[in-house]
């Protein structure tokens, strides 16, 4: 395999003077749940990271094109957040609620800034799972209805009403029970569950959702729940009219629409905060987590006075949410976003970016499809373009072979077949055109041993 130089960096790491590699997973082994993976056959240590790198405890550098799971936004260890960071937790680490604290109100008015419509009313969580509890349950006590409609393929969370929300079986328990919860088709053009085409299917998928809610519920809901670019699902890019009439019929029928925005939101898919944007909606509800706080525990359900309001009929309380450190990098990673131009970076790396995966995907007859938005692209790989059968093991053996070139890619899809590429969007154009140079060379290698 060809060595391929990682782009110029000027960072040089710390050296590590920790357990070595072997002792952390003999402690994991012993001390962690079984319930927790990881990536790759020899599985990586990271002990670093600056910006859109990260390095192991051998001081190696890879490129982190995977974002810790689409959560670092800006850049690990930026150091416009590491520095306000810094005096938040010699002054105050801790404090809830139940007290006043100034930067969780400032964040929440930043953030009202940013979303569309009367949504200025943000619930500070810690996790994307949980803003997507607090969303189905302000809808159910808002509306007074309980049943909910999500999209299949979808991933919501792993808490027992997320989880039920999620339509993907590799991320459901056998004991998992969901009541009240239904599912309706995606906009997955590449795998139309109707065997049809764009546009002249009429966007059956899309109006499928009038069909599950007067043969399934009462005809009255509570909400509907659906990523606008599914993101463990494979970065499903529905056509652009798909949640214009979703989220017409759903209102038709009384539901709110919320947009879990965890993986799309903060200017990943480019020139617009909210990945639901793209899509000319306005929700009645808003869930994000994940690049809101650059890595940091923390998430946020953001809506209505109204809607809001309804969440003030019993005490709810959270512990952690809003905790000074963790708003404190939210609203540091909020200013980096406007003060980078991130957004920007994200629109123009890209789109040159999935412009070489369009190359390569004339070249690579493994790649069956190439999709997305900004820097949220995936590439579904198949083992044979008309039948689009899911190349699971290939995708595998192509993530370890770029692992070994210094390129962490994700993955996802119902299938594992889906290549997810979302770094931190303070990635450079040279970044780019490595991730594009590993890529080719890692899919002939790929072809040549299949």
């Amino acid at each position: 395999m060809k060595t391929i130089p990682l782009p110029q960096f000027d960072h040089r790491p710390a050296p590590y003077r920790g357990p070595s590699r072997d002792e952390v997973i003999a402690l994991r082994k012993q001390y962690l749940s079984p319930g927790l993976v990881t990536y790759y056959r020899e599985p990586l240590m990271i002990v670093e990271g600056k910006m859109q790198y990260v390095y192991d405890e051998q001081g190696r550098r890879y490129l982190d094109a995977f974002a810790g799971i689409v959560t670092i936004s800006v850049g690990h260890a930026h150091p416009k957040i590491i520095e306000k960071v810094k005096a938040q937790t010699s002054q105050l680490q801790h404090t809830t609620t139940i007290y006043l604290h100034p930067t969780i109100g400032e964040f929440a008015r930043e953030l009202a800034s940013k979303t569309p419509g009367d949504l200025d009313v943000t619930y500070f969580t810690n996790s994307g799972s949980e803003a997507n509890e607090l969303a189905v349950l302000a809808s159910r006590e808002h509306t007074g209805r309980h049943d909910v409609i999500a999209l299949r393929n979808a991933y919501h969370g792993g808490t027992a009403t997320t989880m039920g929300l999620t339509a993907h079986g590799t991320w459901k328990f056998k004991s998992n029970q969901a009541p009240s919860i239904r599912h309706t088709n995606a906009g997955y053009c590449y795998r139309c569950p109707y065997g049809l085409s764009y546009p002249s299917c009429g966007l059956k998928c899309a109006h499928d959702v009038k069909n599950v809610i007067q043969y399934e519920t009462s005809g009255e809901i509570a909400c509907f729940i659906g990523e606008p670019i599914q993101g463990v699902g494979g970065v499903v890019t529905p056509p652009k009219e798909f949640f214009q009439i979703v989220y017409d019929i759903v209102r038709e029928h009384g539901g709110l629409c919320i947009a879990d925005e965890v993986q799309g939101g903060f200017g990943r898919t480019g020139r617009h905060y909210w990945a639901h944007q793209n899509w000319g909606v306005v929700p009645d509800v808003i869930t994000m987590a994940k690049g809101i706080g650059n890595g940091a525990p923390l998430g946020a359900m953001s809506t209505t006075s109204p809607i809001a309001a309804a969440l003030a009929n019993r005490i709810h309380f959270n512990t952690y949410g809003g905790n000074p450190v963790s708003v404190t990098q939210g609203l540091a990673t909020l200013e980096v976003i406007d003060e980078d131009h991130i957004q920007e970076n994200a629109h123009v790396v890209g789109t040159r970016l999935k412009e070489g995966l369009l190359e390569l995907a004339d070249k690579h007859a493994l790649i069956g499809e190439v999709r997305g938005m900004g820097l949220m692209l995936g590439v579904e790989l198949v083992r044979d373009r008309q039948s689009k059968e899911p190349a699971a093991a290939e995708t595998a053996d192509l993530l370890e072979r770029a692992k070994e070139m210094g390129l962490l890619l994700g993955k996802g899809g119902l299938y594992g077949n889906v290549l997810r590429i979302k770094p931190p969007m303070c990635m450079t154009a040279d970044d780019a055109d490595f991730i594009l140079a590993v890529l080719d060379e890692a899919l002939e290698d790929t072809n040549n041993q299949a």
